[in-house]
This record gives C-alpha cells, structure tokens and sequence, in this order.
C-alpha cells in the first residue's frame, strides 16, 4: 500500500480540505512555511528514481536532467519557472545545461513574452493557440504558434537572464512550410542554413561552431507564401539541468490534448519529470466536473509516458482566485478545494507528488491577502512579478528539501 498518499487521500475524502494552522513570519503572516513541503509515497518507483537521477547528475557532473513545466498563464508569464529554474543552477552552478525550449510570443501583437529572453519581431505575425477553437495549424508541445506571412520575417531572440550564461551552440526550429521555405538564422555578420532538415517532425537542426547568446530567424517568404513556427529548442550538449517551460495564457487541459504533434514535439525534450500547473482555468467556472478533470489528466500522463515510461510527475495545486461578480466586485472561487483533492488523487494514481500551493499560500479567501501584499493582481487570478518569483521560490524550496531528505535515507 502507498500509505502515505493513501492517508492523506483518505483524510481529504472523509473530512474534506486538511485542518492546518497558520505559521507567523515576519514578512507575510498569511503564508504557510509550516505546509512547504512536497507530499508522496515514500515507496513511489518513480519519485525515487527521480531523486537518484537528480543526485547522479550533481555528483558525477555527467548526463543532463530535462524538467517540463507545463500550464497556462501563470506559466507563459515566465516569473515562476525561471525562478525554480534558477534556483536549481544557483545551487548547481557547474551544471547549466541548456535554456530550452522556448516559443517567440511576442512575435504576435499583444502576446506577453517571458522577461529571460527578449523577442523582436518587426512584421507581426500570426498568432494560433490551442484554446482556439479551431487550430489553423497543427500545434505540438508549445500549443501555440506564429505565421509568416510578410516577405522576409525576421525574428530576433536575445537571452537576457544576467544570473545565468547559457551557451547554445545548437538550435532546432519547429515549424512547417506548405511552400518550401527553409529557414535560416543570422549570428552577426554571417547567415546559417539548417545543417539538418526533417521533414516528418518538422525540424530544422542548425550547429554552430561557438557559442551564441542571440540570433535571428529569418524566414524568406515570397508574397502569398507562409512559414509557422511552432518552438525553438536553444541546445548546447552539455551536461547538468535544464528546465523547460510550456505556457499558454488561458489553456486548460482539454486544449494541450487538442495540440496534434504533442508527444511528436516531447520525444526531442524526452523528460525525466513533468512539473504539472494546468488547471485553474478548467476549474474557474460554475461547472466544473472533477470526474472529467481528472480523467483529462490521466490522458495527458498516458500521452506522457508513451514518450518516457519512467517520467516522474509533480502536481502543483490551484492558486486561491477569485471570480469578478461586478464592478470592482469580486467573490471567492469555491472550486479551489475541489481542485485540490483532484491533485491528490492523481499523484496517488500516477505514483506522482504534490506540492500543495494552494494550502501553503493560506487556503480559501487567502489570494485577497496577497493582493493586498502586492503579490497579486487586482484580478485575483494572477500574481505579480514579486508574486510568481514567492512561489517559484516556495515550491524550489519544497522540492530541494525533498532531494536532501532522500539523500540521508
């Protein structure tokens, strides 16, 4: 038996949400430090051998650790992922493994790019986003994609994280021509064709002979043609930890199951762990079906393991938010605590972990005290900067003390 899942599945069944306490600190008495920690089976396969590859990596300085961080918006925004993802090299500063995957939002007019690395895109292009209802091109892992369409389309990427140096000197290109237009990139002075070009998965492979921290996409389009890109995957082949992040403003689950090249886009990330953040907006209406949600997720772990058997899984729970009623009006959403047991259940049926955010940050009515700390918008859904960086900082916590703690066993 998973005991320690099990109890605590079983508590929230017969009880609903867990009786805790409030922990007082100096700086936001409304936060629960005494809660920060990541809950799983002690005897969970997956977990374990999470953690024994983790410590591999940090202590033979070989073999890279791929994380992805999957969600909506609190993900696209960038704060919280870069934060966890710089902790992790903060503490492991020999072992910078490659940026990642990365998608040029702001590419698209009014498309909010994370803040590590900066886009300029100068002919705006257009913007597809698995929670359309239809998708006018096929999307893949990112879920989300931009189209060419002006002659010559330049997209200028520049890495812009101060704390850390990714050397890439490898970049793949996801996209699709109907048209044959073969990409190229500019470094400087001098343009790169594609080393490599597959077809059947849509990539195009370009090798560098140093390491680059900005380039240009240049994309040839003749009028009438068109180029969509769908990710671009900055690479450097070195060993140590690299933490990718999938974001989408407004996707729920149903909108990643929607995206036809997913698993084909995740077998070149082939993830060890999958940070799960998906959610809040499934359960933000009136009607949200818990049965349904879950099974949703069960789908999109079975797509998950078709890639990797041996991917571990951690589910962050929901924030606290709020629903707007009226004019500056606002009422607490009371699906946070049906949501929250969801997560449960499904690290208990995935072998996976939890890191119970929505109980660490204060539980129900507790995003109004984050507002009022300027650490949440004043839509009650989102954080602000300051915020997102708190709770990369507490679930990097969480799951640091987890790895220490498998260590000494």
């Amino acid at each position: 038996m998973k005991q320690h899942l099990t109890l605590i599945l079983l508590a929230l069944l017969a009880t609903g949400p867990l009786s805790v306490h409030s922990q007082e600190e100096p700086y936001h008495k409304f936060i629960r430090y005494s809660l920060n920690e990541l809950h799983y089976d002690s005897a969970s396969p997956s977990i374990n051998r999470l953690f024994d590859r983790w410590q591999q990596v940090q202590n033979t300085n070989h073999g890279n650790l791929s994380i992805v961080h999957i969600g909506s918006s609190h993900v696209q925004a960038g704060s919280l992922p870069n934060t966890v993802r710089c902790n992790i090299l903060a503490d492991n500063p020999g072992l910078v493994g490659p940026r990642g995957m990365i998608f040029p939002y702001s590419a698209a007019a009014k498309c909010n790019n994370p803040a590590d690395y900066r886009v300029h895109c100068p002919q705006r292009m257009i913007l597809t986003r698995n929670v359309y209802k239809e998708h006018t091109y096929p999307l893949g892992l990112c879920g989300i994609a931009v189209t060419a369409s002006d002659t010559l389309t330049e997209i200028a990427i520049q890495l812009n994280e101060p704390r850390v140096d990714y050397a890439t000197t490898r970049v793949v290109l996801l996209g699709h021509s109907d048209h044959g237009i073969v990409p190229r990139l500019r470094l400087a002075s001098r343009e790169v064709y594609p080393s490599y070009i597959d077809a059947g998965t849509d990539r195009y492979v370009f090798n560098f002979g140093q390491a680059v921290d900005s380039f240009c996409i240049v994309l040839p389009c003749q009028p009438g043609d068109q180029f969509t890109v769908t990710g671009i995957l900055l690479d450097n082949r070195q060993p140590g930890f690299t933490y990718h992040s999938i974001g989408v403003n407004g996707a729920a689950l149903g909108d990643y199951l929607r995206c036809q090249n997913f698993v084909r886009d995740l077998r070149l990330l082939h993830p060890d762990v999958v940070v799960f953040g998906i959610g809040i907006n499934d359960a933000f209406g009136n009607d949200f079906d818990t049965a349904a949600f879950r099974q949703s997720y069960l789908q999109l772990v079975d797509s998950i393991r078709s890639v990797n058997p041996d991917c571990a899984f951690i589910f962050i729970t929901n924030n606290d938010c709020f629903r707007k009623t009226g004019r500056r009006r606002y009422k607490v959403n009371p699906n946070g605590p049906l949501a929250r047991e969801v997560f449960y259940r499904l690290a208990h049926d995935t072998d996976g972990a939890v890191w119970d955010q929505f109980e660490v940050m204060g539980g129900l009515n507790s995003m109004e005290k984050w507002m009022k700390a300027g650490l949440a918008q004043k839509d009650r859904v989102h954080f602000t900067t300051s915020g997102y960086q708190l709770v990369g900082t507490l679930f990097y916590q969480a799951l640091d003390n987890a790895i220490k703690k498998h260590r000494t066993r």
